[in-house]
């Protein structure tokens, strides 16, 4: 059955830097597609933002869709990782060939969902560490470069938060901070959910603040990325029904300056 995921990418390419970094190991697919996306024919951004290119990417099997998170790896290269385990790995379509590389990611092959329901991601640009956000276990886990030395930790903040509603978000900052956003509700009308920031890698034990993150009614954090300033880009969707579903988005920015334990952190809407 042919699936298909489409990637805005040009929103996030906005707030990230480029680093290289090494391959990740997979399997090259010569039957993923890149096909670029009128930009006349997608929602306008605003005045605040300029959306530069987007790309919809056509795939088969069990390997390819399910896309949850997405990281710059350096040099134009991207990794995206899928809620059922599986990585792809692709270099900017507007440069050159992207050379799509899928697998595993960070564990071997399962269909235990428990054990693969990536849903954020993010990277230290000087090493190459990855982080990843799994709901179902309510894990954050740690790889070099290699997808190597994994290690595991499940943060007691976090035990409580649903469980496919769990770390949505994660976003390691330029000082060495750890933002994590839960996908959650305070309550079943409220706009504010759990939200935890970490003073350093949590992998190793640091102790969290706790504080709300609010968003526009019915809208729920799912991806992250740091701006140059220090602020954070924070991509926003909800679902809409009815059949069949699709997901509406909104971008906001806040500034992690803001954030006060057990307070209420606050973004800005600047495109929807």
């Amino acid at each position: 059955m042919k699936r298909t995921a489409a990637l805005v990418l040009a929103c996030l390419l906005l707030a990230l830097s480029w680093w290289r970094s090494p391959l990740l190991p997979g399997s090259n697919d010569p039957h993923v597609a890149f096909t670029p996306l009128s930009l006349a024919g997608l929602p306008d951004p605003g005045p605040d933002l300029v959306l530069d290119r987007a790309w919809e990417l056509t795939g088969g099997g069990e390997s390819f869709g399910g896309y949850s998170a997405l990281a710059a790896l350096g040099d134009g290269n991207m990794l995206a990782v899928s809620d059922r385990g599986r990585f792809l790995r692709f270099g900017d379509p507007s440069r050159d060939v992207p050379q799509p590389r899928m697998g595993w990611f960070l564990i071997a092959s399962t269909d235990d969902k428990r054990e693969v329901d990536c849903e954020s991601l993010t990277r230290d640009p000087a090493t190459g560490t990855l982080w990843a956000g799994y709901e179902q276990s309510n894990a954050i886990v740690r790889a070099d470069a290699w997808q190597g030395h994994v290690r595991t930790v499940h943060p007691a903040a976090m035990r409580d938060w649903p469980s496919n509603r769990g770390p949505e978000s994660m976003l390691r900052l330029a000082d060495g901070r750890f933002l994590v956003l839960s996908e959650s509700r305070d309550g079943w009308l409220s706009s504010t959910g759990p939200a935890l920031l970490f003073p350093s890698d949590p992998v190793e034990g640091a102790q969290p603040v706790a504080f709300h993150f609010r968003s526009p009614m019915a809208y729920r954090p799912t991806d992250m990325a740091q701006l140059p300033d220090g602020r954070v880009f924070i991509l926003l969707r909800r679902l809409v029904w009815p059949m069949p579903p699709r997901f509406a988005w909104k971008i906001a920015i806040a500034d992690p300056a803001e954030i006060r334990k057990d307070g209420t952190w606050t973004g800005k809407v600047v495109a929807n």
